[in-house]
């Protein structure tokens, strides 16, 4: 089934989300809006902005159910099974790393980084999205690309050298706002399907990735974080408003 992926918002503690992150651990979250990727057989809701379909868009798997089997091979031997929702009450996602009909091969946001295994796409609906983040480290910035249109642009900080930013290839797997100013966070925070490669835990969660906002500007083109990306308040809101749960996210240098 191939239909609308909206983008879900989070609805537990911030501090199990931004794990890999600097600063305090405290901050409430309320669930941000929704927006949707571009469904690959119908119409999205006049309620989502939608994006034009190509062939080289990202394909997303959302899970339909409660609960999904991931496998080892295409000959069917089970290797997990992974709920939905997430632990931050989002719907599952997966970014499809290859189609090939009846199965898909998904990225897993499962250490270590980069982890794949294979799902039925009857157990998910698919949708697309043209929109991808890359993240330089070496150059401290990110850019948002529309298929190959850069779109925005922007300074990032980046971990620290004890506790750098991993390269690899991620996805969006929530969407938080915080409460408030937001505090060391910002106005949002993206999960991402990646953790940090020293931190197996930080401030009660399992040491996961995310790309967030800030209250310390200043900190932006530095080395600053746990792992995490930081990038400036009205970029991560644009964002928000702009990408979905799902879209690849690159980082590198």
């Amino acid at each position: 089934m191939r239909t609308n992926l909206l983008r879900t918002a989070a609805a537990t503690a911030l501090a199990l989300l931004t794990a890999g992150c600097a600063g305090s651990a405290d901050s409430a979250v309320r669930p941000a809006g929704a927006t949707a990727a571009t469904p690959a057989s119908t119409t999205a809701s006049s309620a989502a902005r939608t994006e034009p379909a190509g062939g080289a868009g990202a394909k997303i798997a959302s899970v339909r159910g409660a609960r999904i089997t991931i496998y080892r091979d295409k000959k069917g031997a089970p290797q997990r099974t992974i709920t939905s929702p997430n632990d931050y009450g989002a719907t599952r996602v997966f970014l499809v790393d290859r189609d090939e009909g009846d199965w898909l091969r998904v990225l897993l946001p499962i250490r270590p980084n980069g982890s794949k295994g294979w799902i039925k796409a009857a157990d998910v609906t698919l949708a697309e999205t043209s929109h991808r983040v890359e993240i330089d480290r070496g150059a401290f910035r990110f850019t948002v690309y529309d298929g190959d249109r850069p779109v925005r642009t922007g300074r990032v900080a980046t971990g620290e050298a004890g506790t750098p930013t991993p390269p690899g290839r991620y996805f969006f797997t929530e969407l938080v706002r915080p409460t408030g100013d937001g505090g060391a966070y910002g106005a949002y925070a993206f999960g991402l399907s990646g953790f940090s490669p020293v931190l197996k835990s930080f401030a009660g969660g399992p040491g996961q990735l995310a790309l967030h906002g800030t209250n310390k500007p200043s900190a932006i083109g530095t080395r600053a974080s746990h792992g995490c990306v930081r990038v400036s308040n009205d970029d991560i809101t644009w964002m928000a408003k702009n990408l979905a749960i799902g879209t690849p996210v690159v980082v590198k240098g």
